[in-house]
């Protein structure tokens, strides 16, 4: 599909869903509701298809090219900061290529392991350039005198100034003329260096692609006072020892920006930007290149798909069950909302892996979770003797502030993550964000005008749902002082197990380990490698396979000083296979320094930003409780790792942001509720409120909850070992989850607000004054 069709389409559509929200209820709202429904999935069909040349997966899926570069020592021996410094670079000039998530891992003491998906045989060339150009930028004078030294030089008359030396300038051909040379008198040592350039980006101006250099303060400061001084001579631009431009001083620069041109194509300029942005500090040699297979394992992908599939038909069957024919409108908006959100992805290139994945997960929760609110609603207004169509629409009403905020909450979150976070983080946003969106298309849009078509046309006069958990009246708040000590209990000793282990907390990825490499003469089973693992407790290790010269290989990756006993271990239980120990070495770990950071400080703003939203929607105290029960569901996850002896790894990361995400959602719906019910004026204290607001939801919390745990216990039970503990922490995580947004949450809004000497009197008027203006969209 051509960009200017795509920009069509998406133009119609915005088209289509103002014209939609401006139409009042009716046939024509209704026909306007399909048309972009099929639009949207036709549209994301085609973009997807087909899907195994369409959808680009990440290395974790689909694996990749591996890199494997050496630094070159020049004068100096390299040490660890050399190879930090180097680990880094490259992390950032990978990114060019997109978010595929690769691996970057130091080897030994000079060597760094570069692993990246998806990479056809042009993307493989680029990929090498960018890999091992030192990118060593240099602005040098040339001798200030218009080229009468050299002349002089050449005839005998002069000699070559100590601190200057003769090089060629190449100037490219202009239209179908040669190239010409012209030889210049430029200085041996640069009055400039490239460290000092801070931004670096590449556009097509006058004359063709150029790349413009952005300098910090220092080198700006510089850059005038050299422009001042030698206004009217000629200063080169040298890039790894080749000029490239040597324009003429015409005025001094203050404003820290110098460009550079050179008859660059697209690619050349961009890759050029990239580079110089981040330039290595050491020379580095591409020592070996092969393609590997998915991180994870084929035989760990297979068993994962087959238990999503069966996970997800599963929760189909179940909702269908459950609710009937409403049940059959939510199944088809739950379908729609991954074709949406795969077209979404796919159309914008976003690579999926595992965080991804966990990120989808999440959406179909949130997309389950959307239609069993409405529908517990329905069978509320129901339940109070109104009609079915009345009854409908107070539903879609009522249950428009619950899904808006919930969804709005996560969003925020997603966003910031997205725009501070790097890495595994960042895909798990993209994804998460993208959910959110066709969440509410399909929530709000899909599924209310095709139940509502149904009533209007009278083919649907009765609605009936099974109903197996019925109304309680059950006292949680007066138990949240005993669950808040459990809780408690539990967090001290997540975190005692936690400082005992130590650094057994954390797996491969973020401590580093062995990577043992085997070659045998034939093809290797992955299968049979993980069952040889069995016995010495490494059958989850990241195991990748490749095929060079005739000969299979596979590497494993496993913690450190463990390299001998899994080489023996897979030769001794394999003997048939000759096995060939080509080599082990000790990795670094995959979770840089930078990525860590990133991912910290974008967690941190997005608890921020929950803070603002939740207080500006209902009251502090509530955004208080929100982020008290997302940290302890979070932390007790982690902790209950802890007390089951197991690792934290990468994708774990995925997992323990899929926590998150349902954490905060599941509260905010019961905040909604509370919410309503203070500032519908109902009598009693605001303990009875709260409690009966808790209580009207019970049904769906446990609904949801259930409905998401399906596919994560399949995945748990049938997944493969790689994937047991993921599956284990959104296991916990959603069990923590429910717990705390009924037991914890509420509480803590209680407790803050007589805390900081507030009345329940006006927490009431402070909710009631908000909830205003909650519920302007819902029409």
């Amino acid at each position: 599909m051509t960009p200017a069709l795509t920009f069509f389409i998406g133009l119609v559509m915005l088209l289509l869903f103002g014209w939609y929200f401006a139409t009042d209820q009716g046939l024509r709202k209704r026909l306007l509701a399909l048309t972009l429904t099929v639009l949207l999935v036709v549209f994301s069909v085609v973009t997807i298809w087909p899907p195994q040349k369409k959808i680009a997966l990440g290395l974790d899926i689909q694996g990749g090219t591996s890199f494997l570069i050496r630094l070159v020592p020049g004068d100096k021996t390299i040490n660890k900061a050399m190879l930090d410094q180097a680990v880094e670079v490259i992390r950032k000039r990978v990114d060019y290529f997109g978010g595929g998530e690769p691996i970057i891992s130091p080897v030994g003491s000079d060597r760094i392991l570069v692993q990246i998906p998806g990479l056809d045989t042009a993307k493989i060339q680029e990929a090498r350039d960018q890999l091992s150009r030192v990118a060593k930028l240099e602005f040098r004078l040339v001798y200030p005198d218009s080229g009468e030294r050299l002349r002089a030089i050449d005839a005998g008359k002069e000699v070559i100034p100590p601190e200057y030396r003769i090089e060629v300038y190449k100037h490219p051909g202009e239209g179908n003329e040669k190239p010409t040379e012209e030889r210049l008198l430029v200085k041996k040592k640069a009055d400039l260096g490239g460290d000092r350039v801070s931004a670096s980006n590449a556009y097509y101006g006058n004359e063709g692609w150029t790349v413009q250099l952005k300098f910090d303060s220092e080198g700006a400061k510089k850059f005038g006072q050299i422009t001042e001084q030698y206004k009217g001579h000629r200063f080169a631009i040298v890039l790894d020892g080749v000029i490239q431009s040597a324009p003429v001083i015409r005025d001094a620069i203050y404003g820290g920006d110098a460009i550079i041109t050179g008859k660059f194509g697209e690619q050349e300029a961009r890759g050029l930007a990239s580079v110089l942005e981040n330039p290595l500090q050491t020379p580095v040699s591409i020592e070996e290149e092969r393609s590997v297979s998915p991180t994870l394992g084929m035989d760990s992908i297979r068993a994962s798909i087959l238990a999503g599939l069966v996970g997800l038909a599963i929760t189909l069957v179940s909702v269908a069950v459950y609710y009937k024919i409403p049940g059959l409108v939510a199944n088809l908006a739950l379908i729609i909302n991954l074709i949406v959100l795969i077209g979404a992805l796919t159309m914008f290139r976003f690579v999926l892996t595992l965080p991804g994945i966990a990120g989808i997960i999440l959406t179909i929760g949130l997309s389950v979770d959307a239609s069993v609110l409405i529908y517990e609603r329905l069978r509320e207004e129901m339940a109070l003797g109104k009609s079915l169509k009345i009854a409908m629409k107070a539903a879609y009403e009522k249950a428009f502030s619950s899904i808006f905020d919930a969804n709005v909450t996560t969003l925020i979150t997603a966003l910031i993550l997205f725009w501070k976070a790097s890495g595994p983080v960042k895909g798990f946003a993209i994804s998460l964000t993208l959910g959110i969106l066709a969440s509410l298309f399909t929530a709000l849009i899909v599924g209310r005008n095709f139940l509502g078509w149904f009533v209007d046309t009278g083919r649907l006069k009765r609605v009936s749902m099974l109903h197996l958990i019925s109304s309680k009246n059950i006292n949680f708040l007066g138990k949240g002082f005993i669950a808040c000590m459990c809780s408690l209990a539990l967090l001290l000793a997540g975190a005692m197990a936690f400082y005992k282990r130590g650094d057994r907390n954390f797996g491969v990825d973020f401590k580093g380990g062995d990577l043992v490499t085997l070659s045998a003469p034939s093809k290797i089973d992955i299968g049979q490698v993980r069952d040889a693992l069995k016995p010495i407790g490494f059958a989850d290790a990241s195991i990748q396979e490749s095929a060079q010269g005739g000969k299979s290989y596979i590497t494993v990756r496993t913690p450190l000083n463990t390299s001998d006993k899994v080489a023996k271990q897979i030769t001794q239980s394999m003997p048939n296979a000759a096995f060939k120990v080509e080599g082990s070495e000790r990795v670094g770990a995959l979770v840089g320094g930078e990525l860590a950071r990133n991912s910290l400080v974008a967690l941190g703003l997005g608890i921020l930003g929950i803070l603002i939203f939740v207080t500006f929607r209902f009251e502090l105290s509530f955004a208080v409780g929100a982020i008290v029960a997302l940290l302890h569901d979070v932390l007790i996850t982690v902790g209950m790792f802890s007390l089951l002896d197991r690792e934290l790894t990468l994708t774990m990361v995925g997992a323990v942001l899929t926590i998150a995400g349902y954490s905060i959602n599941d509260t905010i719906v019961v905040y909604d509720r509370i919410r309503e019910g203070l500032a519908s004026g109902r009598r009693g204290t605001i303990e009875e409120i709260m409690n009966s607001s808790i209580n009207q939801t019970l049904s769906r919390t446990i609904l949801t909850s259930t409905v998401t745990l399906i596919p994560i216990l399949c995945l748990f039970f049938f997944g493969g070992a790689v994937l047991r503990d993921f599956s284990l922490a959104i296991i916990i995580g959603v069990v923590v989850g429910t717990y705390s947004s009924i037991f914890i949450a509420s509480p803590i809004v209680l407790w803050w607000t007589r805390a900081r000497g507030g009345s329940a009197t006006a927490l009431r008027r402070e909710i009631t004054q908000k909830a205003a203006a909650a519920n302007p969209a819902a029409r």
